[in-house]
């Protein structure tokens, strides 16, 4: 696959924290990593994997020590390059909502990004509305102090934020953590949408394995701070042994599904979602009548 297919590149970065003292860490090594355009990618792995790390040099909140980061097609450290328009197209939404947040009200904190984007104060409403319905955020609570918001709202605040903006590459890191099970799929499954309706860029890093396999089309997954392997989420899923020998896990389906195949109900190593391994089972059934 060639550059001209990715929205943006990691080309062999590079990152330590507490360079040169004792606390010295490698959060990134060597990484060189393509994101498809106009499809939703997970970046997985366990704590420490430089996950985080990674996410925020898409939007030059942090710099590789060495390497390229590449944003359509251009290196976003160049120095005829403005980060300020970076980062309206490259939209992150941070882990701890909390630290996104910081006007006084709701509806000044969302507007902010498209405000100084430039957008006329007469649209600038209309995307706030629309990005606090699009976030499932109650337009009663545009007037409040974020900080009087609970986690979840603050969550919901700062992807609304994010997506007034309207930016060409989402990133969003832990999406769902603070929301109950109806609030994930809520969230999540709007942004799947959102992402098909529009061709948008979509990058997620979570610890749900159910959540990746749900909605992600292709996963890459680190494991101290070094990308061990990138490709579609049927794929990744299959290697279950690998995927637990670096701390991670699989679907609670897939499990089921490795269960089935000792008791010869075999539906494939590749099932990683319930519907899917519904929709394979109902197969097997129909193949067997089909016998009859």
């Amino acid at each position: 696959m060639t550059g001209n297919n990715f929205a943006a590149e990691f080309r062999a970065v590079n990152y330590t924290y507490n360079k040169g003292i004792a606390y010295e860490k490698h959060a990134v090594a060597d990484v060189s990593l393509g994101i498809e355009r106009g499809r939703v990618t997970g970046i997985i792995g366990s704590t420490g994997s430089g996950k985080s790390t990674l996410i925020k040099m898409l939007n030059g909140l942090v710099k590789p020590d060495d390497g390229e980061v590449i944003v359509d097609g251009v290196n976003i450290w160049d120095k005829k390059v403005k980060m300020r328009d970076v980062r309206f197209k490259v939209g992150l939404v941070m882990q701890y909502p909390e630290y996104q947040l910081f006007d006084e009200t709701v509806e000044g904190d969302i507007a902010f990004g498209p405000r100084n984007m430039g957008v006329s104060e007469g649209e600038l409403h209309e995307r706030v509305v629309e990005a606090a319905g699009f976030s499932g955020l109650d337009t009663a609570l545009l007037s409040k102090s974020p900080f009087d918001l609970s986690g979840g709202q603050k969550r919901r605040a700062a992807l609304a934020g994010v997506m007034a903006m309207r930016p060409s590459i989402l990133v969003l890191d832990e999406p769902a953590a603070g929301l109950d099970p109806s609030g994930r799929n809520e969230i999540l499954g709007r942004i799947k949408s959102y992402q098909r309706e529009n061709g948008n860029t979509v990058v997620i890093v979570s610890h749900s394995m159910e959540d990746v396999a749900k909605y992600c089309d292709r996963l890459a997954v680190l494991s101290e701070g070094r990308l061990v392997a990138c490709d579609t989420t049927e794929n990744i899923f299959t290697e279950g042994e690998k995927l637990q020998s670096i701390g991670l896990d699989v679907p609670e389906i897939t499990k089921v599904a490795d269960e089935l195949e000792k008791l010869g109900v075999g539906v494939g190593r590749d099932v990683y979602t319930v519907k899917y391994a519904a929709e394979k089972l109902i197969e097997k059934y129909a193949l067997g009548k089909g016998r009859e």
